[in-house]
């Protein structure tokens, strides 16, 4: 499992490209192969579609089974709304025995994920420091996770006052769902709850905005955007959101007093 980042090659850690060179294999989702091209010399490539999620996972485990060396890339960071979990599961299901690079013992192959720049700290990095105290993250499809379930958890992360991070929050498709969790905040938040909506963040078409709670619907939002949502002490400054981890007011820090 060889995680990508959030999109341009430069945010791709060392483990990950030498990971890549040393494939003989290379499978994933098409939009995610055409990122990382100028990386591919002499790689097969094995690229699916949308939906396609089980069938490419299965793909890259028969190839690693016969004993190929196969890079199954994922965006952002594998372990993270990735492919980690649906290639483990799968070995699990056919009672694979697998184990990270110097396993003891028999295996039918070795599998190491690599991990990588997540989407929601590429985000964070452009809207300055909003995920600096604890916070939750949601993913909107429910595709896969009932509606039910999804807004409990919006609501139980609000009452609970954690900066909220949403993944997935609009689509074609699903062009309601964000309306509905900004009517669900609302009921425990303020309106001018400072919010950054990020979209594509590190890679082409990048844009990062700076607004509100009441207001954030206002904007562009598609899959490909990442939502924070602060909490009751975030604040703005400028463009950036910061959300106060406290050494401030526990260390009583000023620039009058010198202090660091």
């Amino acid at each position: 499992m060889v995680s990508l980042g959030p999109g341009f090659p430069e945010y791709i850690i060392p483990q990950a490209k030498a990971a890549l060179a040393a494939a003989r294999v290379v499978a994933g989702y098409r939009t995610y192969i055409d990122l990382i091209e100028p990386l591919l010399t002499h790689q097969e490539i094995v690229a699916t579609g949308m939906k396609a999620e089980v069938k490419r996972c299965r793909a890259a485990i028969d190839r690693a089974y016969a004993g190929e060396q196969v890079a199954l890339v994922s965006s952002g960071d594998a372990g993270i709304y990735g492919m980690a979990g649906l290639v483990l599961e799968i070995c699990a299901a056919r009672e694979l025995k697998v184990g990270p690079p110097g396993t003891a013992g028999e295996v039918d192959f070795h599998l190491e994920v690599v991990p990588g720049v997540p989407a929601l700290a590429a985000a964070a990095a452009l809207l300055g420091a909003p995920l600096m105290h604890d916070f939750a993250v949601i993913s909107l499809s429910d595709l896969l996770t009932p509606w039910e379930l999804i807004e409990k958890r919006v609501e139980l992360a609000a009452q609970g006052d954690l900066v909220t991070v949403l993944y997935n929050p609009k689509s074609k498709k699903r062009d309601w769902q964000l309306s509905a969790v900004r009517d669900l905040l609302l009921k425990v938040k303020d309106p001018a709850t400072p919010v950054g909506i990020v979209s594509r963040a590190m890679r082409e078409g990048q844009d990062a905005v700076v607004t509100t709670l009441g207001e954030m619907l206002q904007h562009q939002v598609d899959m490909q955007t990442i939502v924070i949502v602060g909490n009751s002490q975030t604040f703005t400054y400028g463009p950036y959101m910061i959300t106060p981890r406290g050494y401030l007011n526990k260390y009583q820090v000023s620039e009058e007093s010198g202090g660091e």
